[in-house]
């Protein structure tokens, strides 16, 4: 069965001094991590993302400010907005992703189970819903 997309809360060590949160693998997020990116000084406005991956899966977390996560299986669409640092956002593979509404100031850190493969993308919306909704072979 395929994984869905949910909220994962994070450990927080709460001191007088700042908070800490940290994430590990398989423990904390269901795969292995092999890339670590972040969106920063994104322009008001805009829009981030706007595509699928085929078999990467992904760990979003607002590491500062706010922004919003529109995610679309195929068949149905949901908003995730993500303002702590000790929330991620889970997105398994074959999820279509776009990231809108960022605060001022405001980091996305993304966890990804794969190394960056531009053959791994569904850049086109239309061929990403044809590749979701196409009936599957059977297994023998």
């Amino acid at each position: 069965m395929k994984p869905n997309p949910h909220i994962i809360e994070l450990p927080k060590i709460t001191d007088p001094r700042g908070n800490l949160t940290f994430i590990e693998q398989i423990r904390h997020i269901p795969f292995e991590i092999k890339r670590i990116f972040y969106l920063y000084d994104v322009p008001g406005g805009e829009t981030r993302a706007g595509h699928a991956l085929k078999t990467c899966h992904q760990f979003i977390v607002a590491a500062s400010g706010s922004f919003d996560v529109i995610l679309d299986t195929g068949q149905s669409r949901h908003r995730y907005h993500l303002n702590r640092s000790y929330y991620g956002l889970y997105v398994p593979p074959l999820v279509w992703r776009e990231l809108e509404n960022f605060s001022s100031g405001s980091v996305c850190l993304v966890l990804a189970s794969e190394m960056y493969s531009e053959d791994d993308y569904y850049r086109d919306y239309d061929a990403y819903l044809a590749a979701v909704r196409s009936p599957k072979p059977d297994k023998e």
